[in-house]
Formats: C-alpha cells, sequence, structure tokens
C-alpha cells in the first residue's frame, strides 16, 4: 500500500506491507521512518531522524538520506581525471565529504510511485560543474518492501567522464529510535580486512586484515566491546568510522546486525565492495524525533554500501569512474527477523 501526501512543501510517501512501514520524503530521497516488530510483534521506528521535516532537509548527519555524488571522503576535494584535474567544494575542513555543501541529501527529487510493486522512486539530474564535478548526472532511488525487507537501487548515467558514490545513509537502532544506544547489539560483518583512515578520517591508503584487531567482527561481537580501543587511535574520539572491505562480490549477505533486548535482527546484503559501518560517536545532543528531545552519542549505526573513500586519489582502491554509455548501480538490501531470547 502507498499513501503520498504534502507537508510544508514537502512530499511525503508512505510504503507498508503485512510487515513493515517506511515513511520516505523527496527531500534528500531520504527514509524519515522504518516501522519493524520485535520478537513479541510490536512495532517500532528503528532508524534515528529530526524532529521537523525542515531540520531533515539541512541536516549534518544525514539521516536517512541519498549521499552523493560522491559519498564519503575525498581529500583536499581534488582529483585527476582522465589527465583533468578537478577542484570540488571543500566542506570538510580542506576536505570534500557526502557531495559538497549541497549534496543530493540537500536537493527536492521527482517522485514517481509504483503502488502495485510498494515501491516509490526519486529521480534527480545533477548538472555539469555541480559542486564542482564533471559531467550531467542522472540519478534514480528505488525503495521497494518485499517481504519483511526494504530494498534501496540507485542507478545512474552521466554525458561525460565523472566520479560516483551514491550512498544510503540510515542511522539504525534495531531497540527503536528512543531506545539509546547501539553498544549492546552484535554485529557480524563478512570481511577479513579494512582500510585504516588518519586523524581527518581519510584513508591511508593502507588495506589491513581485521585480525587481532578491534575491527574484527568476523564473529558476532557486541559492538562496544572494542570501542574504547578504536578510540585510542584517534583524537577524534567517534569509535568506529571506517570502511571495511567485504569479502564476495555481487549480490550477497554482508551483514548482520541484532539487538538482544527486543530480538530484532537485521541482515544487510549489497553489490558493493565496500561499507562504511559509522556508530554515532559524534550524535551526542543533536535533535532528535519525538518523543526524544536529543540523542546522545552512539544512538545508531550507518551501513553505507559503497565504493572506499578518496578511491579516485588510489589506483588500488575500486575505481569510482563513470563514463557516457554505462550505468553506475548500487543495490542493498535490509531484511528484518527476530531472534529469541539467549
Amino acid at each position: 500500500m502507498i499513501e503520498s501526501t504534502r507537508e510544508d512543501d514537502a512530499t511525503v510517501v508512505t510504503i507498508s506491507n503485512e510487515h513493515c512501514t517506511a515513511v520516505l520524503t523527496d527531500l534528500g530521497a531520504r527514509l524519515l521512518e522504518l516501522h519493524v516488530p520485535d520478537r513479541d510483534g510490536a512495532l517500532a521506528d528503528v532508524v534515528l531522524g529530526r524532529p521537523t521535516l525542515a531540520q531533515s532537509a539541512t541536516d549534518p548527519n544525514y539521516m536517512g538520506s541519498t549521499a552523493g555524488r560522491y559519498a564519503n571522503r575525498i581529500r583536499d576535494g581534488r582529483f585527476v581525471l582522465d589527465g583533468t584535474p578537478h577542484q570540488l567544494t571543500r566542506n570538510e575542513g580542506r576536505n570534500h565529504l557526502h557531495g559538497g555543501e549541497r549534496g543530493f541529501d540537500r536537493q527536492a527529487w521527482r517522485v514517481t510511485t509504483r503502488p502495485d510493486r510498494d515501491e516509490v522512486t526519486f529521480h534527480l539530474v545533477s548538472p555539469d560543474g555541480d559542486e564542482g564535478y564533471p559531467g550531467t548526472l542522472t540519478t534514480s532511488v528505488t525503495y521497494r518492501l518485499t517481504g519483511p525487507a526494504l530494498d534501496i537501487e540507485i542507478e545512474a548515467t552521466t554525458d561525460r567522464a565523472t566520479v560516483v558514490n551514491i550512498v544510503h545513509h540510515s542511522y539504525f537502532n534495531l531497540g527503536g529510535a528512543d531506545s539509546g544506544s547501539v553498544l549492546d547489539h552484535l554485529l557480524w560483518l563478512n570481511s577479513s580486512f579494512y582500510t585504516p583512515v588518519d586523524d581527518e578520517l581519510l584513508p591511508t591508503g593502507e588495506v589491513l586484515a581485521v585480525a587481532g584487531t578491534p575491527f574484527d567482527f568476523r564473529t558476532p561481537t557486541p559492538i562496544g566491546k572494542h570501542l574504547h580501543e578504536v578510540q585510542r587511535t584517534s583524537d577524534r574520539g567517534a569509535g568506529y568510522d571506517h570502511n571495511w572491505v567485504l569479502a564476495g562480490t555481487g549480490m550477497r549477505e554482508v551483514a548482520t546486525v541484532e539487538d538482544p533486548r527486543s530480538g530484532r535482527r537485521m541482515a544487510m546484503s549489497t553489490d558493493q565492495p565496500g561499507v562504511q559501518v559509522y556508530v554515532g560517536g559524534y550524535l551526542d545532543g543533536v535533535t532528535a524525533k519525538p518523543p526524544l528531545p536529543e540523542y546522545r552519542a552512539f544512538a545508531g549505526l550507518t551501513f553505507e554500501a559503497q565504493t572506499f573513500p578518496d578511491s579516485v586519489n588510489h589506483s588500488h582502491f575500486p575505481q569510482p569512474v563513470l563514463r557516457p554509455g554505462q550505468a553506475y548501480r548500487n543495490r542493498s538490501r535490509f531484511e528484518f527477523s527476530t531472534v529469541a531470547p539467549a
């Protein structure tokens, strides 16, 4: 079932089935709410958000948004493509983050719906030179409910060689958006390697094994178990905000997270080579959707399926170049179930 309304000059679309309900808006092709049941059948909204649509539209934390044209960070906002240097907007110190000052998360997208498929698609044309990027990029983002799963499909084409890395940026808390910290959630990642970062959260270029480090989630582990070890590696104190190198290729299951209290379990599948897991270390004091007045640190975690951060400046990383006649695709599935008490 699909319902569409206009609120404060924005379009809000609700898609629902017998398993779950998703609330979306054209402001940043954004997921505002996602209601799924716990082990007792009680529904809760499991994604963080801001208290109003106006705050969502300009949210510096990118909650629920579509981030692009290049999500994550590019050092100095610079890259060279086919011998030509390009300077992007610098919106995080001297670096470029999540598409710049007015990235895809700040845009009003065009909306189409498919009620027969419990599906809504957002459309955006980013002109040549937008935030410094070459080429006109035509992008669509489709959200679809398939049983107890939310499918997100991102596609883009260009009329000139450019770089593309468009991601979905929801913060999940399986206990409910108002339930507190995710540090007791059990996380599993199908990854034996990660890309370490410097004090600006940019990759050093290394690809290191997770074995024997706090980045080893090859068996389900509480997110907070080794968090203090990560904090000591940087003066920024955010805990995890890193890219993991995902095993396998094509669409495959790459991560699971479980909330022991509610019993909710989420399995993530993607066709991307990496995933940025950020555990919300900088969320303390951010105004929240009701009933909370504000969030605390570690109130939610992201799973940003991606090419690697700053990959255009590291030739041994997966490359994000898109050329005319090619199609960029990024598919993710978030499937929900429950587990019995331990």
